[in-house]
């Protein structure tokens, strides 16, 4: 047997006899039906899932997997072979690291530096749009303890640099932080556990993908790791000695399709792109880009702080910061205004009133940005202002939050330290526009004005007419009004069979792409991925079914789906890629929708969690009764129209009812005559079961009471 082969199979046996001694000895302590379960997932225990079909609910369903797992281990001198092994190690893993959620006080937070374990599935779904979009470009599982901890942290931070999602286990979680690697979900760091086996909550994240957005079914092995290696773009890097489990375990992410790089000399036991050695740390990130096929598109700024993706969920506690723009405080607002090309000053940028070196702690800002060019419409300047958000976000040290005129804006200490005023702040906002939109803006002008007197004079005379004139257009447009729809296919790469139809009622269901979004995407890229639609062949307008729209998401899906309607949730409903906000589902008891968010991780009437209603669609599958959606279409007027529309709404989460419940109570009054509809909505302080519900109905005298039935 190969030295390599050899590695594999001692790994895996060990692991093997780990995990069937660790799973006997729960039961003999607990008793075979002890429930058992990750948390906030409706994917029992992922691997084991998607692998197998087998639905993981109790200690009692775990020897027959462990079964399972020593069936995997031939110990012949085959490397497909030993692969299998490898994602053995995956099984005993995860069977390990869920006996660890047996008891509370089995977490991980005992360590100096806790990981977090087990990634709940809203985090993967909230993952969905920035790998699609490349703002997420791939994903670094990095294990073990460098000889030198800085090498191992300067890795991670070019990681980080480049947005990619760096998960880290075992003693380099330690050397990070001890090098100053700022670390949490947020910053796209993420310390997983100490144990080498916490590697497996990166592989459930993987696994989780393929049955959330790709429609990979449960027990389609073959199906799952061809998904993983073609559409999830991770590897592996391991800094020290790494012995036989760690090999193993490498062989299971190589048998998933994720490379390996570790920084030992394996000589001739490397395998040309699965498996490589390099010694130099400064090579390390380039070597395992290239493996994976990684392309990162790179923008030199000049500012004195790191600008990426990765610093976008950083947060500047008030103890951190140094200066602050505040609405509540001072007049802010942002506003990007189109001008004639002679009327802009290509690249000129203007501080007017003091930097934030001055000496206070708080500014008026009043953020204005002329842009001019040929191809350049008054529609793009909203769509440009909201990248305002995004960039300011993506430098290190800075936390903006808001848009328009009611934003808070924090500048951390550190940031200031290193030199970070006002000039950089312009710098990014000339760099990034006439970047990200070079097909519309060949010129771009930037005023900052912290003058109080002259801000409050912009905001007043120049931004507040100008945010006004665009609600009324926007308020103004319908479905009817447009001669064109547009699609998105945005998260095709993670789901082929997904398609999203853009109308001006209804945006694509992530909640980030508008109408407008849609058109400026396709002005900006023709071949991109938003086509137009041109609204023709309507065949049923209470269901918005077309023939335009069916030959276009037919095209677009390759065949996947050939029928959708815009406006029904159970007559061919729109398709789900998984990353959606909401999901609508059926309430059967009282003929009505309950509508989730996934941030909400509690039970609902239907009996269902979030996860458990978002099973029953995603990857491009059409399941009436069941849709994911955006946030911002529940108060719709094209809200599950053909069925009713909001007047089947009958529970929703408190926090989404609150978020939309201003705009949904001025759509029920607008259609139906109702005052505070919101009222008569259920939420979770008032009832997580179907007879409870239909007691608050009833009560409430609620319209669904005296509808249709749906079925």
């Amino acid at each position: 047997m190969s030295v390599l082969t050899d590695l594999i199979y001692g790994g895996s046996n060990a692991v093997a006899g780990l995990t069937e001694g660790a799973v006997n000895d729960a039961i003999a302590k607990y008793g075979a039906d002890k429930e058992l379960s990750f948390p906030d997932t409706a994917y029992y225990f992922p691997t084991i899932y998607a692998a197998t079909g087998v639905k993981v609910k109790t200690l009692g369903d775990l020897p027959a997997c462990v079964g399972v797992l020593k069936s995997l281990i031939t110990n012949q001198e085959d490397l497909s072979q030993a692969l299998n092994a490898g994602l053995a190690t995956a099984v005993g893993a995860e069977i390990l690291e869920g006996l660890k959620y047996v008891e509370p006080k089995e977490s991980y937070e005992t360590a100096r530096v806790p990981g977090i374990g087990f990634v709940p599935d809203p985090i993967i779904r909230s993952l969905g749009v920035p790998l699609v979009t490349g703002d997420i470009p791939g994903v670094a599982v990095v294990l073990g303890k460098a000889e030198n901890g800085e090498d191992a942290a300067k890795v991670v931070k070019d990681y980080q640099s480049k947005g990619i999602m760096t998960f880290l286990v075992g003693d380099v979680i330690e050397q990070c932080a001890d090098a100053g690697v700022k670390m949490g979900l947020e910053l796209r760091v993420i310390p997983l556990g100490h144990d080498v086996t916490a590697v497996i909550h990166v592989v459930t994240v993987a696994i989780r993908a393929a049955l959330i957005f790709g429609n990979v079914q449960p027990g389609d092995l073959a199906g799952l790791l061809k998904y993983t290696k073609e559409r999830v773009p991770a590897f592996v890097n391991t800094f020290g000695a790494i012995d036989n489990v760690v090999v193993s375990a490498g062989a299971g992410a190589i048998a998933l399709g994720f490379p390996v790089v570790v920084d030992i000399d394996l000589g001739e036991n490397q395998v040309p792109g699965a498996l490589e050695s390099c010694l130099d740390h400064n090579e390390t990130v380039k070597k395992s880009l290239e493996l994976r096929s990684i392309k990162i598109k790179s923008k030199e700024l000049p500012i004195p702080v790191a600008f990426a993706a990765a610093f976008e969920g950083e947060i500047i506690r008030k103890a951190d910061m140094q200066v602050e723009f505040w609405s509540a405080k001072n007049t802010t607002c942002e506003l990007v205004l189109a001008k004639p090309m002679d009327e802009v000053e290509d690249h000129k940028i203007v501080i007017d009133g003091p930097d934030i070196d001055s000496g206070a702690t708080e500014y008026a800002l009043a953020t204005c940005i002329y842009v001019a060019g040929k191809k350049m419409q008054p529609d793009f300047e909203s769509v440009i202002e909201r990248k305002i958000h995004a960039w300011f976000n993506y430098m290190e040290g800075v936390m903006h939050t808001g848009q328009r005129n009611q934003f808070r804006i924090r500048i951390s200490k550190e940031a200031f330290e290193k030199g970070l005023r006002l000039k950089h702040f312009a710098e990014v906002l000339y760099h990034m526009i006439t970047d990200e939109f070079e097909a519309v803006v060949d010129k771009c002008e930037v005023h900052l004005i912290t003058d109080p007197v002259k801000a409050t004079a912009f905001l007043n005379d120049v931004a507040m007419p100008r945010y006004n004139m665009r609600d009324d257009r926007l308020a103004s447009m319908t479905d009817e009004s447009v001669d064109r729809f547009f699609t998105c296919i945005l998260c095709q790469s993670f789901a082929p069979a997904h398609c999203c139809v853009i109308t001006p009622e209804r945006l694509g269901l992530c909640g980030a792409v508008s109408w407008l979004d849609a058109k400026a995407t396709y002005e900006l890229n023709p071949n991109g991925p938003s086509q137009p639609i041109l609204k023709e062949g309507c065949l049923d307008e209470r269901t918005g079914s077309y023939t335009t729209v069916n030959e276009a998401v037919k095209e677009a899906t390759h065949g996947a789906v050939d029928k959708v309607t815009l406006y029904s949730i159970m007559e061919d409903p729109m398709t789900s890629c998984g990353c959606f906000e909401c999901i609508s589902g059926i309430e059967p008891m009282s003929n009505g929708f309950i509508v989730v968010n996934r941030e909400y991780a509690g039970m609902t009437p239907a009996g269902m969690t979030f996860g458990e209603l978002a099973s029953c669609t995603g990857g491009g599958v059409q399941t009436p009764g069941y849709m994911g959606h955006g946030r911002h279409f529940i108060s719709s007027k094209k809200f599950i129209h053909a069925e009713g529309g909001i007047e089947r709404i009958v529970w929703m989460p408190k926090e989404l009812k609150d978020d939309v419940g201003e705009k949904l109570n001025k759509t029920a009054k607008e259609l139906y005559g109702i005052d505070n509809f919101t009222d008569m909505i259920a939420d979770e302080t008032i009832c997580t079961d179907c007879d409870a519900l239909m007691t608050f109905l009833q009560e409430k005298n609620h319209p669904v009471l005296a509808m249709e039935p749906l079925m």
